[in-house]
């Protein structure tokens, strides 16, 4: 009975950890899924078709390969190295002027523009990484 609990125990975890490694689903203002962001950075738009990567290190690619960007602590930077916008910790997102682009809600993940029109949803995605699709256009929608 000992080693049923012990292998249904380890079954759920993995259950458990099998679905928190899923690719997380990214939503139009309709609640219409669009694309997904895997935990590994892959980006796919709903066709299954790569759009894009960010890497571990922070730089933001298209699916070809190509330096788009790069994120680092809440940073977004241009292929060049120019700061184009931020990210400050209550989840606003700002450009490179200061000027508030939008809003994510770092609860539910709804992500709405200056003046508070919702653009999507993106829960249980990395704020950056949101923030370089929706805001950034990093990658065709």
């Amino acid at each position: 009975m000992k080693r049923l609990n012990i292998l249904l125990a380890v079954m759920g975890l993995a259950l458990a950890f099998a679905l928190g490694a899923q690719a997380q689903v990214l939503r139009d203002a309709n609640y219409e899924a669009f694309g997904r962001i895997a935990p590994n950075g892959t980006v796919r738009g709903t066709d299954s078709m790569s759009m894009g990567f960010f890497d571990a290190d922070g730089t933001i690619k298209d699916k070809a390969g190509n330096v788009l960007g790069r994120i680092n602590r809440l940073e977004i930077f241009d292929n060049e190295g120019n700061r184009i916008g931020y990210i400050n910790t209550n989840g606003t997102v700002r450009n490179g002027n200061s000027e508030v682009l939008g809003n994510i809600n770092l609860s539910d993940g709804k992500v709405t523009d200056a003046e508070h029109h919702v653009l999507g949803y993106a829960r249980g995605i990395r704020v950056d990484w949101i923030a370089c699709y929706f805001f950034f256009d990093f990658f065709k929608k």
